[in-house]
């Protein structure tokens, strides 16, 4: 799935995942006190999407499956006892880690798995049930979205990272979906970043609508933020 979670300017669009030019400041996101600072965090954060997107790519399908398997691993550490929890993944896009092989564990194990949708323009996402045989329909870029499953507050948010610094912030796409989405919930689920080593960078220059991930999981481990 494509992400979501930081800047912007133009029209919004989607979720976790997405969008590359929306300015924080006129979607609401954030406040306004020094605007050339950031719109030079916008145009890094730009390039080092780019950048770190394309290395993503560029890794191997073998070595990105081996990478997977570790991942999975982690999060399963991470996780704990799935009896009784809801777990938001993601449809994997542009390299992303795949972890729909995982899903029958969490089903095995007493848990359930929720996915993203767009529900309007500049809103937050909302989460629908699916298992594996459920009906999914072509959402925004295509991602595949549940038909009809319920809606539900997760209890644990697993999010795709474009990069990701020391401190736990995400960069993801640039549409803001994510850090919207966790500011509204009434429930705040515990949330784990899922990115491959690659992607650790020293600093995503956090600004304040930036919300740092509870735990990043890479096929080396795990940071807490």
């Amino acid at each position: 799935m494509k992400d979501d979670d930081d800047d912007a300017s133009a029209e919004f669009a989607s979720p976790p995942c997405y969008m590359h030019e929306i300015d924080p400041v006129y979607m609401g996101l954030a406040p306004a006190p020094d605007y050339q600072a950031g719109q030079d965090v916008l145009r890094w954060r730009k390039a080092e999407r780019v950048r770190l997107l394309s290395n993503r790519l560029a890794i191997p399908a073998k070595e990105r499956r081996a990478f997977e398997q570790k991942i999975i691993a982690g999060l399963e550490s991470v996780v704990g006892d799935m009896a009784g929890l809801t777990l938001s993944l993601y449809w994997p896009i542009k390299g992303e880690p795949d972890l729909r092989p995982w899903i029958p564990e969490i089903y095995a194990r007493g848990g359930r798995v929720a996915l993203p949708v767009v529900i309007a323009k500049g809103r937050p996402l909302a989460f629908r049930l699916w298992a594996p045989g459920d009906p999914l329909e072509p959402g925004i870029w295509d991602i595949p979205t549940p038909v009809s499953g319920p809606e539900t507050l997760p209890d644990v948010v697993i999010a795709p990272l474009v990069g990701f610094d020391v401190e736990g912030y995400r960069l993801g796409y640039g549409g803001g979906f994510f850090d919207r989405t966790l500011a509204a919930l009434e429930r705040k689920p515990r949330t784990i970043g899922i990115g491959y080593e690659s992607a650790r960078i020293p600093t995503i220059y956090p600004q304040p609508h930036d919300i740092a991930m509870t735990v990043v999981v890479t096929e080396l481990g795990t940071s807490l933020s």
